[in-house]
């Protein structure tokens, strides 16, 4: 069918979801930053062994070309690393495509695994009625979803739509000043046209994309399924996180969808989000330097 995404309508849903994480980064949480060092510190050596496994993997089984095996193995935001991959000469097609078969499967796979493996309720609420909120907090979350966004474009901040609006409410919370997450209606909505976006990246999927470009795709979120399932494992068995909160810490789906996940499971949102933030915060840092060795040396005049 001829879709069409939403444009700068799906963008601003995921200011919500920003909102939503730094509504939870409250003092309470600081003062546990401590206690998940250990376990954030994992999350270094887990994007490494995702770069040795799976650069290897779309080089050598499906015939990707360097930039793109890279970008396409990285863990990243769907944009963030179809911008970086482009950049350093891989092909965008094929990475948002990589991508967006990744994070589809994930967001629909982790459910089941979270009711039938570890035996989850997914009944918390998402947020509560807007009628209950304090009108003055609604207001403050307006203002902190657009000034996170649109500053954080203007700074040129990564991932802005979310990471500006974290940040913003974030510093509200740990004020004083917010004490509540977005109203469920809110997060509904942005779930909304966040599923919608991912969808609408499947457009136009040709017979041979389908089963070089999606398979691969697909074969990856099974090699990346085991490598979560192992650190994530590890990560309980030292003693370092509590089984839930551990899966969807490691497991390598979009921040929005995640932080959805941890919402409705009532897992611990703090520990979640500080795992994801430190992978997407190394991989953001890592890609441009990256993106520099493969273009190679400028030639000279």
């Amino acid at each position: 069918m001829p879709l069409r995404g939403f444009g700068q309508i799906s963008v601003a849903a995921r200011t919500i979801l920003g909102v939503a994480v730094g509504a939870s980064i409250t003092p309470q949480v600081i003062v546990e930053l401590p206690r998940m060092a250990l376990s954030v510190a994992l999350i270094l050596p887990f994007i490494a062994v995702i770069t040795l496994v799976g650069v290897p993997f779309f080089r050598r089984v499906w015939g990707f070309d360097a930039p793109t095996a890279y970008y396409a193995a990285m863990p990243g935001g769907l944009q963030d690393m179809v911008i970086f991959g482009t950049e350093a000469g891989g092909n965008p097609r094929t990475l948002s495509l990589i991508h967006a078969t990744r994070v589809l499967i994930i967001v629909t796979l982790a459910p089941v695994i979270l009711t039938q493996v570890y035996g989850a309720a997914l009944s918390n609420p998402i947020g509560a009625p807007v009628k209950t909120l304090p009108w003055h907090e609604l207001g403050l979350m307006v203002l902190a979803a657009l000034v996170g966004w649109k500053g954080g474009e203007r700074i040129g901040l990564f991932g802005a739509s979310i990471l500006g609006p974290m940040i913003v409410t974030a510093m509200l919370s740990l004020a004083g000043l917010i004490h509540f997450r977005p109203p469920a209606e809110a997060v509904l909505v942005a779930q909304f046209f966040i599923g919608c976006g991912i969808g609408a990246q499947f457009l136009g999927v040709t017979w041979g994309e389908l089963t070089r470009v999606v398979a691969a795709g697909v074969a990856y979120v099974l090699v990346l399924a085991v490598l979560a399932a192992g650190f994530s494992g590890a990560v309980t068995a030292l003693g370092l996180g509590q089984p839930i909160p551990a899966f969807l810490a490691f497991a390598p789906g979009g921040q929005a969808e995640m932080t959805v996940l941890a919402i409705v499971t009532g897992a611990d949102l703090g520990y979640v989000i500080i795992h994801h933030l430190t992978r997407i915060v190394l991989v953001i840092i890592g890609a441009p330097v990256v993106a520099r060795l493969m273009r190679g040396p400028r030639p000279r005049d």
